[in-house]
Formats: C-alpha cells, structure tokens, sequence
C-alpha cells in the first residue's frame, strides 16, 4: 500500500491550500482516512478526518476552515485548507487507518 501526498508550499496568511493524497493499493472507500501535521519540535496532532459514511470529523484548530473529502473514483482524499495562519505551518501527513501512511508535504505559511 502506498500513499502519495502533494499539494503543499508556501502561502501567505489568509491564502489556501489543497493537499492531495492518492492511495494505491487499498480503495480508500473501504477505509477511514485522514489528515496529521507535525510542527517543528511538536508531536504529531490530528488534523481532520473522514469515515466511511462520508463523516467528517476536524481538531478545532482547524475547524470552519479546513475540509477534508474524499474522490472514490479517483481513490484520492483531499485536504482543502482556507485562511490559513503561520501556526498552521508543518509537515502534513495523510493516513488510512492509522496503518498506512504518506510521506508527508511541507505547507509554510508566510506572516
């Protein structure tokens, strides 16, 4: 199984950003996944999350500005990220059920 995310840069405060993670080898229907970001000198923190009913679910740092989703038919999640902030800098990460994992995309947000 693999996990390839794309998307990330480097935006300035108020921008946005799509995060894209394609999964090979499992069909992401099947399957909760999610978002993760590590900060600089940070653990790992939960970001957003959808199940297999379409659920979703966000920390609240995020919530009302981030959106994760889900293609089926392109096997890809998306993690749509709006009026982002300099806090909101880290390696993201993209998940399906917490086994299988992506290598991670930088996003920096610039004050």
């Amino acid at each position: 199984v693999q996990l390839q995310a794309s998307g990330g840069g480097l935006v300035q405060a108020g921008g946005s950003l799509r995060l894209s993670c394609a999964v090979f080898g499992r069909t992401v229907r099947n399957y909760v996944m999610g978002w993760f970001r590590q900060a600089p000198g940070k653990e790992r923190e939960f970001v957003a999350a959808i199940n297999l009913s379409g659920n979703t679910f966000y920390a609240d740092s995020v919530k009302g500005r981030f959106i994760i989703s889900r293609d089926n038919d392109k096997n890809t999640g998306y993690l749509q990220m709006n009026s982002l902030k300099p806090e909101d800098t880290a390696v993201y990460y993209c998940e399906v059920d917490k086994i299988y994992w992506g290598q991670g995309t930088q996003v920096t947000v610039s004050s």
